[in-house]
């Protein structure tokens, strides 16, 4: 988190009257809202001459300080200069309106968790790699002291990932993550750990039986039980006294949390892991390819869960009973070497290029193993790779699968892996697992490579060329000059020049190609940066933040990549204009200060094929 704005933000609350003269504040697409208790108190001279405020506006009881595009990180430096009570979450109001989009909050959300976990889990697994081709080349025994103290590098990471997932999940929900990382270690305190091995059975007050379950290594138990915290520790916020509060609350969690994660939390996401081991192991008796298939197929989503952490030591045990692993390792390799390839077909035809040196970086750790940069980072957001990689992943297992393929030794599933499937005085192991990695390169990139053409788009030649970008109307209706927009803070060009349309239709569309930069909670507002880096924003209405996205629909999230023409937003006017705010819709060039000219098309009436601006590069 930036401290960029720090001082700025501080300077705003001063001179808005101090925080005990707010009663809330929030913000929308380019400005702070403040709902003031005595509007006499602000002192509006100084705020406009702060370097960082583009304009003071007061309309409908509501005193708005315009920032610009960078609203979100002054609001964040704010928040920590105001009461929390006074704090207003417009992530919260927009929930109801999500509700059609439950896949995507589920991997916003399980992405959001991991993500920062991706340096901590990389690391970790490339010293497994290393370890792996040390034991393989014979440079260290498994009974070597130097295997120990390192696999123990490694390991440390993965026997407290509860701990380290506690504290992500906390975050992503907006719980607080040292009462999150504290429940985590209840779970993992050597006291519960003996408990556990000595098998007898535990109950709170003699009447409360605690599930008898090791927590350690464990994914599923701690994000039910940190879910379940968000909600326990904002309820007690509300109900608890603010006087005792600090005391109080944090007793309270630790106490409700305590008795659900032992009690009913824990062993319900135990018992999840435990049967889809169970399914695993029914399957590698009666039917013995399709280990190799599914993992093939389904790990990215089983990493996604943390489910891959329940099937891998079953090939662990298999290899202790029969001396090789068929059931997680060959399925695991194809998949990684799949995902691996559709992150460096991305990195080579995609034209972004952050996602190019994220996609190229984690597509390198891929293919040694690590795909969680790539997964969290590439895969998941971008989807098609995704796909790809599942297809791939699934081919490549099946030809593992049929071919009875196993590894003799358990390492990274990365390419140093394919020498821990030389055994038994054969090298047809080793033979069968290249060709299934090949299999699931070959038809991942091809098919990854075909998807590109509809979701990467590489820089219009006719701009390189002509050194001219045009801006589609994204909306259609009358297109009037920017000055003529009703909101002076808009019409003055303080936020970049553009146009204002007088919908005639609630449908807005793509007027360029390019990235969902900013698409806030509420839908009235979206930004874009195209494929050249021109930054577009489309405000809906005005002031209709206020509508908590009531009558807006989107059909794109932050982070999608869009091309001109694509539905974006829903929205109705009618009743947007029933509830008494105006529906003039403003599309501006943010970053206009790039441009050597950006002149207005003359075109009155906008349709989503007609340019409503052209910019010179």
């Amino acid at each position: 988190m930036t401290k960029e704005y720090n001082q700025l933000a501080k300077d705003i609350v001063k001179d808005v009257g101090g925080k005990e003269n707010i009663s809330n504040v929030y913000h929308c697409q380019t400005r702070l809202r403040f709902h003031l208790k005595d509007d006499s108190k602000a002192d509006r001279k100084s705020l406009k001459d702060l370097d960082g405020v583009v304009q003071i506006v007061e309309k409908g009881g509501v005193f708005q300080v315009v920032i610009g595009t960078n609203v979100a990180d002054v609001f964040e430096e704010v928040a920590k200069f105001v009461d929390t009570s006074a704090i207003e979450s417009t992530e919260d109001d927009s929930t109801s309106n999500e509700q059609n989009n439950i896949g995507d909050r589920i991997i916003d959300f399980v992405s959001g968790t991991f993500q920062p976990l991706i340096p901590a889990l990389s690391g970790a697994g490339m010293v497994k790699a290393v370890l792996a081709l040390l034991i393989v080349f014979k440079l260290i025994t498994i009974q070597s002291q130097t295997y120990v103290i390192l696999n123990m590098f490694a390991d440390t990471i993965f026997l407290f990932l509860p701990i380290l997932l506690a504290a992500s999940e906390a975050k992503k929900l907006n719980c607080n993550p040292i009462l999150a990382i504290g429940i985590a270690a209840m779970m993992l305190n050597p006291t519960w750990t003996q408990l556990v091995s000595a098998g007898k059975s535990v109950h709170l007050f003699d009447i409360i039986p605690l599930g008898l379950t090791n927590y350690t290594y464990s994914v599923i138990p701690i994000i039910l039980i940190i879910f379940v915290q968000s909600y326990v520790e904002k309820f007690l916020h509300r109900v608890v006294p603010k006087a005792v509060e600090l005391v109080f609350v944090p007793m309270l969690v630790f106490l409700i949390m305590g008795i659900l994660d032992f009690a009913i939390l824990g062993p319900i996401g135990s018992y999840l892991g435990n049967y889809l081991a169970a399914f695993f192991t029914f399957l590698s008796t009666n039917a013995s390819w399709a280990p190799s298939v599914i993992v093939g197929a389904f790990l990215p989503i089983m990493v996604m869960f943390g489910l891959h952490n329940a099937v891998a030591p079953l090939g662990i045990m298999q290899m202790a009973s029969k001396g090789f692993d068929s059931i997680f390792g060959p399925g695991c390799v194809c998949s990684n070497m799949a995902q691996a390839t559709a992150g460096a077909i991305v990195a080579w035809r995609t034209n972004n290029p952050k996602l190019k040196q994220i996609a190229t970086s984690g597509s390198i750790t891929a293919y040694m193993g690590i795909t969680e940069p790539i997964l969290y980072g590439v895969s998941l957001p971008r989807k098609y790779p995704l796909v790809a990689t599942m297809i791939g992943g699934g081919f490549g297992g099946l030809y593992a699968g049929l071919t009875h393929t196993h590894r003799f030794a358990t390492g990274s599933s990365g390419l140093p892996a394919i020498l821990l499937y030389i055994g038994n005085n054969t090298m047809s192991y080793l033979i069968n697992i290249i060709i299934a990695i090949l299999i699931s390169v070959v038809i991942t990139g091809v098919l990854t490579y075909i998807l590109s053409f509809k979701f990467e788009k590489k820089t219009n030649e006719t701009e390189i060329t002509t050194g001219k970008v045009t801006i589609n109307s994204p909306i259609k209706g009358e297109v009037l000059p920017l000055s003529e927009a009703s909101d002076n803070v808009f019409s003055s060009g303080a936020l970049g020049k553009g146009v204002v349309i007088h919908p005639t239709e609630g449908k807005v569309y793509a007027p360029i190609s390019g990235v969902v930069s900013t698409l806030f909670p509420t839908k009235h507002a979206i930004g874009i940066v195209s494929d050249s880096g021109v930054e577009v924003l489309i405000h809906i209405g005005i002031d209709t933040v206020d509508l908590n996205g009531k009558y807006y629909e989107s059909f794109v999230k932050q982070g999608d990549h869009v091309f001109t023409g694509e539905l974006l937003i829903k929205c109705d006017l009618e009743e947007i204009q029933r509830a008494g705010y105006s529906t003039e819709t403003m599309v501006i060039i943010t970053n206009s200060d790039k441009y050597e000219d950006i002149k207005v098309e003359k075109n009155n009436a906008a349709d989503i094929n007609n340019g409503v601006l052209e910019l010179t590069i």
